[in-house]
């Protein structure tokens, strides 16, 4: 069979499920890779001290359950708008809105970090 990458371009999800499910996985594995460099981070500068090695395990533990809460809710609305009003979703609408979900709120605990400096 030929492949065609112009159809992964034309390609776009009109469901509910498979706009939700791109979304939530964008926003699960973008999370999991930003908290996993946050406790490698800790764990480098943390390694000497008594019970602070063990903090980059909550990181990443943090890391996964977020998304498995707020991020399936958050990507479940954005569905549904997309959805109700008709529109269809490029993939790469999917990986935008994912991806947007962890970098917000590392935006906001980073002006919160710094305000308390």
């Amino acid at each position: 069979q030929n492949f065609n990458f112009l159809k992964i371009l034309i390609f776009t999800f009109l469901y509910f499920a498979e706009m939700w499910y791109q979304i939530f996985l964008w926003a699960l594995f973008s999370s999991i890779f930003v908290h996993t460099i946050a406790g490698a981070i800790c764990f480098a500068t943390l390694r000497q001290h008594k019970y602070g090695k063990f903090f980059p395990l909550l990181i990443i533990i943090m890391g996964v359950l977020l998304p498995l809460t707020s991020g399936v809710v958050s990507s479940a609305a954005v569905a549904f708008v997309y959805r109700a009003s008709g529109y269809q979703m490029p993939p790469l609408y999917a990986l935008f809105w994912g991806i947007g979900q962890t970098v917000v709120p590392v935006c906001i605990g980073f002006t919160r970090i710094l305000a308390t400096l």
